[in-house]
């Protein structure tokens, strides 16, 4: 299988972890839906990162997607099975997800739009979704322990970890680490786990 798409995304990045994680063999392409959109468009004409390439063929995208494949691919989750494990898990995914959105929609908004065709209270709101999104996955992580090992994660944990990592790097300064300890100290635990440091945010 071949994924494509640069580690600078959340999306793609989460997708690279998460194949590792269940030892699906499969190669990485960086390819960049900007620098490099025409090669991207041979690949996928929609041109959407994560694509996945499978075997066959088949060229899957959107990275919950890419991950729910691999899973069935590897006949095992990364989500918790009992359903009050597996709620939270859910709960905490949502608010990472979300998290991670409202950040590539400021990210796009500052970097691609031209500064005269900003519209302030929509950047506004986007702004307070982030932080609100932020401020409620705080809370889920306070009182979340850090898992030993890689072998302990689940998807919540992971894509928690690389929305931080993605919102700490492309927005600094939007969302405090001072203000935000636990979600910080996790992320920074995470973020040393070998198969973490093998996919880095580039």
């Amino acid at each position: 299988m071949r994924l494509i798409g640069m580690l600078d995304s959340p999306y793609v990045r989460r997708a690279a972890i998460t194949l590792k994680l269940l030892d699906l063999p499969f190669s990485h392409e960086s390819v960049s839906v900007f620098r490099t959109f025409d090669q991207f468009r041979s690949i996928n004409p929609v041109v959407k990162a994560p694509s996945l390439v499978c075997e066959n063929g088949v060229v899957l995208m959107d990275s919950t997607l890419i991950i729910d494949y691999a899973e069935t691919l590897a006949g095992r989750s990364l989500m918790p099975a009992t359903i009050d494990a597996r709620q939270r898990a859910l709960r905490i995914l949502g608010l990472a997800l979300a998290a991670c959105e409202k950040a590539v929609q400021d990210v796009y908004e500052h970097n691609l739009r031209p500064p005269e065709k900003v519209h302030q209270p929509w950047v506004d709101r986007v702004d307070g979704q982030l932080a609100r999104a932020y401020a409620l996955l705080e809370q889920e992580i306070a009182a979340t322990r850090v898992p030993a090992d890689a072998a302990a994660l689940n998807q919540a944990d992971l894509t928690t970890a690389v929305v931080w990592t993605f919102t700490q790097a492309l927005l600094p300064g939007r969302i405090v680490a001072d203000q935000h300890p636990a979600l910080a100290a996790f992320a920074a635990a995470i973020e040393r786990f070998p198969v973490f440091t093998a996919f880095p945010h580039a």
